[in-house]
């Protein structure tokens, strides 16, 4: 694996047009979401070392505000997974990589627990927070 290296001029540049701060006012929220956003909608293939460097930055910045203000809620883990796929039109086939159609059913149901593997995996198939599962 090839670590990439950061051209310092360039990254003071990002930085100095997206101000990143720890986050304390909704106003400051909005302005590092635009940003994010920005550099999401672009192909990953297309940002370069330095906007991904930056984008992880701000994604840690807007992650620890939204724990701070905007709790999640806790929800039965089943509950969650019911709600997440719904909410995406997924079907427990979707899931097949993650986890059987038929365990999928005894989750949503309560009839059976997500084992720290499967919320690993869920988490990341959803890109939630593993603590929804847990």
């Amino acid at each position: 694996m090839s670590i990439a290296t950061i051209d310092d001029r360039k990254y003071q540049r990002l930085l100095g047009k997206a101000l990143p701060v720890v986050i304390r006012f909704e106003s400051e929220y909005r302005r590092l979401m635009k940003t994010a956003e920005e550099l999401i909608e672009r192909p990953e293939d297309e940002l370069s070392t330095e906007e991904g460097r930056l984008l992880e930055l701000v994604s840690m910045l807007l992650e620890e505000y939204e724990d701070r203000v905007r709790p999640l809620p806790k929800t039965a883990p089943g509950k969650m997974l019911a709600h997440l796929l719904g909410e995406r039109g997924l079907k427990a086939a979707d899931l097949a990589a993650v986890l059987p159609k038929s365990r999928v059913s005894e989750i949503v149901a309560g009839k059976r627990a997500i084992s720290k593997e499967q919320a690993r995996g869920l988490a990341e198939f959803f890109r939630v927070p593993v603590e929804l599962f847990l």
